[in-house]
């Protein structure tokens, strides 16, 4: 394969992969591969060397986001200060799990385990990190754990998937009650940096 193709290859993949974002969170995990192809500027071909099955395709639209999400954490500490970075990546972490109404667990379905629990892995990992952050910086609850704060926004999420304007004022307005438990007694709330 010369360079060229290659690029062409990864351009594909890259398109597939958007499209296919796209389709599953309009019409879900059943979303039409032929659409999905379609949407990229591809044959059903091109999507079928890429992504064999409907499974191999869930799995790497999942991959896709949770390195996402998880790159943006590492990008919000270096960035922010501790607790603002812990805030914005909790926000950022509620609006991934809200994306697609449930989508995301319909995705887990189709992968396998080990990628399901290296999803979970790399996500409770940014969680942890960002939290230890601002508990040694002393701006969130010495007693709280990864497990607890991702708990909390998944119940958030899970309470509030209608796609409305309502739903996504309570999900914020949900949000900003449960960062102010995770903050320590007499702090307030972060500054925007």
């Amino acid at each position: 394969m010369t360079p060229a193709q290659r690029t062409d290859a990864r351009r594909n993949r890259e398109r597939l992969l958007a499209a296919a974002q796209q389709a599953f969170a309009e019409a879900g995990a059943e979303a039409s591969l032929n659409d999905i192809a379609r949407r990229a500027g591809v044959g059903p071909g091109t999507l079928y060397r890429h992504f064999p099955t409907r499974d191999a395709l869930l799995a790497a639209v999942l991959q896709e986001r949770v390195e996402r999400l998880c790159a943006r954490a590492d990008e919000l500490a270096a960035a922010r200060t501790a607790d603002r970075a812990l805030a914005e990546w909790l926000g950022a972490f509620l609006a991934h799990t809200r994306t697609h109404q449930g989508l995301g667990g319909t995705l887990l379905l189709g992968v396998s385990d080990d990628l399901a629990a290296d999803c979970h892995r790399l996500i409770r990992d940014a969680a942890t990190a960002l939290l230890t952050r601002a508990q040694r910086d002393g701006t969130a609850r010495p007693d709280l754990t990864a497990a607890d704060l991702l708990q909390l926004v998944l119940g958030i999420a899970l309470t509030t998937t209608r796609p409305d304007q309502e739903d996504d004022s309570r999900a914020e307005r949900l949000l900003t009650l449960a960062l102010d438990a995770v903050r320590t007694p007499g702090q307030g709330r972060p500054a925007a940096r």
